[in-house]
């Protein structure tokens, strides 16, 4: 998808938005008691991320992270519906979607074919199999990096993680003059990096925005029988 797609595909589910009225300002009215025991005030319930205006945003998603946060959550994530809401209110610089990959697996080069042709920049790391069995990657180096790099060129971080281990990257940011926003499911994402965050949102919040619709499917196809 190239940039005119993206853009009106994103359109496109702002309209759905607004017609779901999901980012507009919702009133709810609320009785609050003054002194004289009268007094009626209005509630504005705000859009996902304060209903500000974020700026240039550059997100950054732990793919391992959010994979495990859906199965908690029993989501199956649309990847469009995603970058619409963590674009909400923002120009989008970059997306990043950090995972480990099996380059004998071709579903999943399927995938991620699709991530890099619909708006992510994927960055890929071979997974290393432990005794136990196990098969794990880690990237919050590269994670950590990318954000300290592009800094200068961002108002706003998204991090879609909630690993603590990326605190101190977080904590630095902030000293540059960054906002970082950390979207995670709560039970999951470290006291020490919602400390240091500017604003979180928990995932379990935004599920019906971002949840694939039953009749909706990525058109992946094997790496082998594509022409790139």
């Amino acid at each position: 998808m190239n940039l005119a797609g993206f853009n009106k595909e994103r359109n496109q589910y702002k309209l759905v938005k607004e017609q779901s009225h999901w980012q507009e300002e919702r009133h709810t009215k609320t009785t609050d008691q003054d002194k004289d025991g009268k007094m009626s005030v209005t509630k504005i319930e705000q859009s996902i991320f304060g209903n500000l205006n974020r700026g240039r945003v550059a997100i950054f998603i732990d793919g391992a992270n959010l994979f495990h946060a859906g199965l908690q959550l029993s989501l199956e994530i649309d990847y469009a519906k995603l970058l619409c809401c963590l674009t909400e209110n923002a120009k989008l610089l970059r997306a990043f979607f950090y995972t480990g990959v099996d380059r004998t697996n071709e579903k999943q080069q399927g995938f991620l074919l699709w991530m890099r042709r619909n708006g992510y920049r994927v960055v890929a790391k071979d997974l290393v199999q432990f005794p136990d069995g196990s098969k794990k990657a880690n990237l919050d180096v590269e994670i950590a990096v990318d954000m300290m790099n592009l800094a200068p060129y961002y108002d706003t971080a998204v991090l879609v993680s909630g690993d603590g281990d990326l605190a101190y990257a977080v904590n630095a940011l902030s000293y540059q003059g960054v906002r970082v926003e950390v979207v995670s499911i709560r039970s999951m994402t470290s006291d020490s990096l919602i400390d240091v965050t500017d604003y979180f949102v928990d995932i379990e919040t935004i599920k019906q925005y971002i949840q694939k619709d039953s009749h909706s499917c990525y058109n992946y196809r094997p790496l082998s029988n594509s022409s790139l």
